[in-house]
């Protein structure tokens, strides 16, 4: 397992740069994704999708399927995408420091 420093903090993440436990989410893993997504700056849609994630996945323990995600925050899919470029998957999910979804490439 890889460790990421950045503004003083460290974090376990795995092969695919996600963090390694939800316990560890903090705001500086927000900048730190934010950065490497090339994400310039979060406004309220973006933590929108990101508290809707935490939350399902505090209860179910599995980030939600994107049909419930663009249900629940009332957004298309493609304005998700243009949330986060790389995807609710890949790139709200790890901000939200969520595991990887199964099925994301």
């Amino acid at each position: 397992m890889a460790t990421v420093e950045f503004k003083g903090k460290s974090f376990d993440v795995d092969e695919d740069g996600f963090i390694s436990s939800f316990d560890q989410w903090n705001p500086e893993w927000v900048e730190y994704v934010k950065a490497s997504e090339g994400i310039s700056e979060l406004t309220e849609e973006h933590w929108k999708v990101i508290h809707v994630l935490q939350d399902y996945y505090r209860k179910h323990g599995i980030a939600p399927m994107v049909r419930i995600l663009t249900k629940v925050t009332g957004y298309k899919l493609k304005y998700i995408y243009e949330l986060f470029p790389s995807g609710p998957g890949k790139g709200a999910c790890k901000m939200a420091g969520l595991p990887k979804p199964t099925g994301c490439v």
